[in-house]
């Protein structure tokens, strides 16, 4: 035993060389192991883990079980043997710095995920190849387009809308026919603000504003705002306005605000004043219609007009108010008249005008507006007497003054030359020979005394077969 412990010292002190002592005392052991650590803290954890594992041969043979014979002279005790820990270490901590070199080669381990390099393929299946040739075949989606801002109502790009305030949640849109309120602001292209109406009431379909508004607001929800751009075609055309001055051919842009859409009033419920007023609105909207020369739409407001006064009625009415309404009916009826003769409607024009001579024969408009009517069909022999009635009824008005000595001049011309189309028709010449000196006043022309001669031998004859069957 004391041999084998000779040469395990023997082996201790080979490897260690001779810079390193046999032995250490038991003194110095703790400095030495607290100037490992404090050089290398590395070196201390891995000093903990070598004297974590289990002990080694060496440590097992110099902890002998039995008591041991005494040792020989010269020998140290056996507890100066504990230097062999620090022996082991140095040869762990050779071995774990081997261990760390091969630790420290990571250049096989898999990359990590989080370093965002690619993953390792994953071996091929079969038919992956033929899966992605399918797919690469297959068309690519569409992609879903992008919502409009403005929208083209009429698709020509005249007209388009913009939502800036979309409606409440569950708000509804008009309909043709219902009463609509609206807060409106008009501007031009420039930013000029040329008019706000707070509240501006009118009936969807019924033409009773500009185009621009009865096209857009349908496609709006009850409280919503939205920015409406229009060509002059739908706004004003090429009269413009004056009240609100809009230039001719001006392009506007509408902040409308749609606040309310109520079901239109029920004609045959109307009490007379509030015919009286839708009437009287409706006419309005005509008026201002045949000031831009928009002749079609000021005829179609002027028939709305006339609709709600002759409708029937299941609530009474009072003399007065019946009086007023067959006043505001004869307005309508002029103006619908002229605006037909505008569009070259003579026949309607004539129709309306007649209407008008029923309940006012005397009616200087309607006299002159028929005359004209008839001068326009060709009807020189009966317009004329209609105008002479109506200057007749005004006669310091230069208007009907002017027409009539128009008229006559193209009767007289007319005149002439249904003659010179007579005579043609009839073979004589359009010039008739001067009459010979020797016929006189008795002369009759040779074919009436033909016809005269026919008729006497008919007679004769007549009178000769009546004879004979008597």
């Amino acid at each position: 035993m004391g041999a084998a412990v000779a040469a395990a010292a023997a082996n201790g002190h080979g490897r260690g060389g001779a810079e390193r002592p046999n032995l250490v005392p038991e003194a110095r052991r703790p400095r030495l192991g607290a100037g490992r650590g404090a050089q290398d803290p590395k070196r201390g954890s891995r000093s903990q883990r070598a004297n974590s594992r289990p002990p080694s041969s060496m440590a097992s043979c110099a902890e002998p079980s039995e008591p041991s014979a005494p040792l020989p002279a010269g020998v140290p005790p056996l507890e100066d043997f504990e230097v062999l820990d620090g022996v082991e270490d140095a040869e762990g901590e050779e071995e774990e710095e081997e261990e760390e070199e091969e630790e420290d080669d990571l250049s096989e381990l898999p990359p990590l995920e989080d370093m965002g390099q690619p993953p390792v393929e994953e071996a091929e299946q079969p038919g992956a190849l033929a899966r992605e040739f399918l797919a690469a075949m297959e068309p690519e989606p569409a992609p879903a387009p992008a919502p409009e801002e403005w929208l083209d109502i009429l698709g020509n790009g005249l007209l388009r809308k913009k939502t800036l305030v979309p409606g409440p949640p569950g708000s509804s849109r008009p309909v043709k026919g219902q009463v609509v309120t609206v807060h409106l602001q008009t501007s031009l292209e420039n930013g000029t603000r040329v008019q706000e109406e707070p509240e501006l009431v009118f009936t969807l379909g019924d033409c009773d504003v500009i185009q621009a508004l009865d096209l857009s607001v349908p496609l709006m929800d009850v409280g919503e705002t939205a920015m409406v751009t229009a060509d002059s075609k739908y706004c004003y055309g090429p009269q413009g306005s004056r009240s609100p001055y809009i230039p001719p051919h001006a392009a506007l842009c509408l902040e409308v605000t749609l606040k309310t859409a109520v079901d239109g009033p029920d004609l045959e419920m109307l009490t007379g004043q509030e015919r009286v007023a839708l009437a009287n609105r409706k006419r309005e909207c005509g008026n201002a219609h045949y000031q831009r020369a928009d002749f079609v739409l000021a005829a179609n407001s002027y028939d709305l007009a006339i609709k709600a006064i002759t409708s029937s009625a299941k609530v009474d009415m009072t003399f007065e108010e019946e009086a007023q309404l067959l006043q505001l009916k004869v307005k309508c009826l002029n103006n619908l008249a002229a605006s037909q003769l505008k569009l070259d409607h003579y026949r309607a024009a004539l129709r309306s005008c007649s209407l008008v001579l029923e309940h006012q024969p005397d009616n200087i408009k309607a006299l002159f507006r028929k005359g004209k009517v008839l001068a326009q069909q060709g009807e020189y022999s009966e317009a004329i007497p209609i105008l002479r009635a109506a200057l007749k009824l005004e006669p310091s008005n230069k208007t009907i003054h002017a027409e009539l000595s128009k008229l006559v001049k193209k009767h007289a011309a007319q005149r002439s030359t249904e003659t010179a189309l007579y005579r043609k028709m009839l073979g004589n010449p359009s010039r008739l020979p001067a009459k010979c000196p020797g016929k006189g006043a008795w002369s009759i022309p040779w074919k009436w005394l033909f016809g005269a001669t026919a008729v006497a031998l008919g007679g004769v004859a007549l009178s000769v077969v009546i004879a004979a069957r008597n």
